[in-house]
């Protein structure tokens, strides 16, 4: 009864950890690029009752009785299905229509892989450098800060599927920037580590990154200017996910409840 004492509270623990997931989904539903996580668990170790080999009598018993010791949490699994396209007018406003991220410079000097395609043009001494929302430059094909002349009428930027910058001539006739927006690819997306405000890091379960524009056996992923990449949660399954843990919550305390109740009855035989 003592040992189902701790299983119930390993259970409680764990459900606890599964509505914490779940409510971070639901924060995150209007959070562009952002995608869904699903809480993992496994079983703890098992404690053997009694052995396969034989049973009191001698008699042959090829399975044993093993006794579970309960669950814990062992992996937050983002899902990398593609988020629903949002129409947001603007210049600097991508979605990736693919497999692939933006690359992100950090101010520690790493790169960061993103979905959040919300950029902006931002005052780079005489000139405009793209960055996201946070001023951290955008990076293009050659891992470099994507950065324009300073006259450059941002509102007459476009920029092609392949992620190719193009402005206007005199003429308005499209001329290319000989600059594109870089995207790179993971062969395991669910293992890059997740380092907060929809960004990710490149992690040795994910494998290395993988830039499109020099990558052959890639399937290319297209820009889509003037769209955002919404969020993949599933609002009504979320609340499903939630009802499920609050009623695993409730059994497992159950558990601890009943163990508690037998032991008391036990404690009393003798009296």
């Amino acid at each position: 009864m003592v040992r189902s004492l701790w299983t119930g509270a390993t259970g409680m623990i764990a459900q606890q950890l599964n509505l914490d997931n779940v409510a971070h989904n639901l924060s995150n539903v209007n959070t562009t690029g952002y995608k869904k996580e699903v809480m993992e668990f496994k079983s703890l170790l098992y404690q053997t009752i009694q052995t396969k080999s034989t049973t009191a009598n001698m008699a042959n018993k090829p399975v044993g009785a093993e006794v579970g010791l309960g669950t814990r949490n062992t992996a937050v699994t983002s899902i990398f299905t593609t988020g629903s396209f949002l129409e947001t007018p603007g210049a600097t406003n991508f979605a990736i229509d693919g497999d692939g991220f933006f690359g992100i410079r950090g101010t520690d000097g790493n790169t960061y892989y993103t979905r959040n395609g919300e950029f902006v043009f931002a005052v780079y001494g005489d000139d405009l450098m793209l960055t996201d929302k946070d001023g951290l430059p955008v990076l293009s094909t050659e891992g470099e800060p994507i950065i324009v002349d300073g006259d450059t009428k941002v509102s007459k930027i476009t920029v092609g599927d392949g992620g190719e910058l193009f402005y206007p001539d005199e003429e308005g006739h499209a001329q290319s920037l000989d600059m594109a927006i870089g995207l790179w690819q993971f062969n395991n997306p669910a293992g890059l580590d997740k380092v907060g405000n929809s960004m990710y890091q490149e992690a040795e379960a994910s494998g290395a990154a993988m830039n499109e524009a020099d990558t052959d056996d890639l399937e290319k992923s297209a820009l889509v200017q003037g769209y955002l990449e919404g969020s993949n949660v599933q609002v009504a399954d979320e609340m499903v996910n939630m009802i499920i843990a609050q009623r695993a919550y409730e059994m497992n305390s159950k558990v601890i409840t009943t163990s508690d109740e037998m032991l008391q009855q036990a404690n009393q035989l003798k009296r």
